[in-house]
Formats: structure tokens, sequence, C-alpha cells
């Protein structure tokens, strides 16, 4: 086992032999999203370009992290430092042919949908092709990872030291739910992610998600400040 392979392995081993991990699921009911989605990209997307699900989670994980910032943090074990940012910097968890890499999204709180879809792309593109410099893989605050359709039913993604959170994205489903009485065909996504016990206690996290949540179920709250 050499080069980035390697270093993967010996990050994941340091990361399990260090971080108190748990996870937290989530179901979330992204009908409203996706029918949102779907009409920005139809209005806009030759022009501004297509918008995948990303950016809305990233706006989502922006304004919820407002309200939790100690989720938005890095832990240095050795010097017993929690360090809470300002700056919300989002590793995209990225498959390449090499290995998994994580490139950051720097200062997604100032970005627009478009914007940060724009530098999703790019980062993770730049990656995926090995040309992402060191600054571009270094930096991040907190990571969301995503398996696109292949992103089953539940996962337990492991945190990303030194950050104390990482945000996992299932598949959307269609799955008959009860609708104010009535059953209706509805699109369902669960959220799978994991946090640093010694850092994020249970009740926060859960709320930091059902924040998360919240905001992706009434996609009009993610453009009101």
């Amino acid at each position: 086992m050499i080069g980035l392979r390697r270093k993967i392995a010996q990050r994941m081993q340091d990361a399990k032999r260090r971080v108190a991990h748990f996870s937290y699921v989530e179901e979330i009911d992204v009908t409203a999203l996706e029918e949102l989605r779907v009409h920005l990209n139809r209005k806009h997307g030759e022009r501004r370009g297509k918008l995948t699900l990303l950016p809305f989670l990233v706006r989502a994980m922006v304004i919820a992290a407002r309200e939790f910032p100690q989720i938005n943090a890095t832990y240095d074990d050795e010097a017993q430092l929690i360090t809470r940012h300002g700056a919300v910097h989002v590793g995209i968890a990225t498959q390449g042919d090499n290995g998994l890499m994580v490139p950051v999204l720097r200062h997604a709180e100032a970005g627009n949908l478009w914007g940060n879809a724009s530098e999703i792309a790019r980062v993770a593109n730049a990656a995926r092709n090995n040309k992402a410099s060191r600054e571009e893989l270094s930096g991040s605050t907190i990571t969301l990872t995503s398996l696109g359709a292949l992103g089953g039913i539940v996962s337990t993604p492991v945190v990303n030291t030194p950050e104390v959170a990482i945000v996992g994205v299932n598949r959307i489903v269609e799955r008959p739910m009860v609708v104010n009485g009535q059953i209706a065909v509805r699109k369902m996504m669960n959220l799978s992610s994991s946090f640093d016990h010694r850092v994020v206690d249970g009740m926060d996290a859960a709320l930091f998600i059902q924040a998360i949540r919240g905001l992706l179920e009434q996609p009009a709250s993610l453009f009101v400040e």
C-alpha cells in the first residue's frame, strides 16, 4: 500500500482510533425542494448552469451552523483545543480513480446557489483529475458526503478529522407517506451524519440535523435571512 491509498488508510485509521463517533439518521421529505430545483433548472439552467441537490444542502448547513456553531468546528485533541469557525468551509467528499479526496468549498456562507454549485463542480473535478492544489484539499470545517444514486438507505460516514461533523446524503426514493390524513407519494431522502461525541452532544447533533430538515422541507426558508 503506497501513495494516496496509504495516506487515505492512515487518515481513516487515525480518525476511527481518535474520534468517539456516533451517527444520527433523519428522514427528509424533499418533494418541494426537488420541485424548486427542477423549476430553477428549467428557468435558469442554460444561462447559469444546472443545480444538483448539493448547493441546497450546503445552504441549509450554513444557516443551521449559525445556531449551532459547535458543529462548524475543529478539535485539536493533542492541545485539547476546540476552534469554532465563523466561515463555513465545506469539504466535498469526492471519489476519484486513486481514492477518496475532500476538496474544499471555501466561504460557503458567502456564495449563492449557482456560485456554490459552480465551485463544488470545479473543486470536485480538480480532485478527480488529480489537479487539486494542496490549498484546495485542506482547511475544511465541516464535510458533506454523497454517493448520489448509490447513496443507499443509511450510511455511517467517518468524521474528517480535525472536524467534528460530517453530513451524509442518501439517495432520494419515492415512498407512500401519510400527508394530512391521506396517502401520497413523496420524494424521501435520509441524511446519515456522524459527529465527534467528545465535542458534540447528542442533542445538539439531533437539533442541528432537524434544523437542516426544516430548511429543506420548507425550501423558501433557505432564502429568508
